[in-house]
């Protein structure tokens, strides 16, 4: 079956058709030395009525060309602030603003790249009965206090996540162990020292972890390690921070 040719595409309209041949005109007239000096003026007259329509439409083009650029550098704003916040939501926790777990092991693979990472992990203690007896938003209180409390006793180049309900990580890159195992008690005293404005009349503790991984080392097996260290503070009575096992071995490198 022969194929129907496609119909020419019209070409556009001119939008300055008039004006064009107002300008022949007055041209032609230039040129035509049979013509009076009415005739030359009445030519003369129609390209100046013409040329202040072009003026007038290229003004009003411009206008709008300059509100579109406007509007677009608006909306391309305004693009750049949304994704900024998807960004920022797909990394933080929504509740107190700290890195998810995602975040956190992104980030603990980038400083393993550079250099010996120390980790320190942590778990409220109690933190069901707190739920039970004062209610989720008091629970919630909690946890953003404790993060309040984390972030000024870390070090300014320490990241903190909120890994699980009540569980947290705090990087510490380029760390020596034993400065951990010191950073980490000081984040147990900012916690246990003094009570929650939240929760008045019960005190609030937790549990730590220790471990240090080196340069391009492994951080599930860091994770794990103090997550096990963590699990031993629960054991030995709570609000206490305990050293990862092999720690001294990381600590060397």
């Amino acid at each position: 079956m022969p194929l129907t040719p496609e119909p020419p595409v019209a070409a556009p309209p001119d939008l300055f058709e008039l004006e064009a041949c107002a300008l022949e005109r007055a041209l032609r007239a230039r040129d035509d030395h049979s013509l009076s000096a009415a005739q030359y003026r009445e030519a003369l007259g129609e390209l100046a009525v013409h040329f202040e329509r072009l003026m007038r439409d290229s003004r009003r083009l411009i206008r709008r060309s300059d509100r579109e650029e406007r509007e677009l550098n608006i909306l391309n704003s305004e693009l750049h602030r949304l994704a900024a916040q998807l960004e920022y939501k797909a990394k933080h926790d929504s509740l107190t603003g700290a890195l998810n777990r995602g975040a956190i092991f992104e980030r603990a693979g980038l400083h393993l790249e550079r250099a010996p990472l120390a980790l320190v992990v942590l778990d409220i203690d109690f933190f069901k009965s707190i739920n039970d007896n004062h209610g989720h938003p008091a629970g919630d209180a909690v946890i953003c206090e404790v993060v309040n409390r984390l972030r000024s006793a870390a070090p300014a180049l320490a990241e903190i996540g909120r890994v699980g309900g009540e569980e947290f990580s705090i990087l510490l890159p380029d760390t020596d162990f034993d400065t951990a195992l010191q950073l980490a008690e000081g984040m147990r005293q900012a916690i246990a020292g003094r009570c929650f404005d939240c929760l008045p009349g019960r005190t609030v503790t937790a549990s730590f972890g220790v471990s240090r991984t080196a340069q391009h080392g492994d951080f599930g097996d860091a994770y794990a390690r103090a997550d096990e260290a963590l699990f031993e503070a629960k054991r030995g009575g709570r609000n206490q921070v305990r050293a990862g096992v092999a720690a001294s071995a990381c600590s060397s490198n």
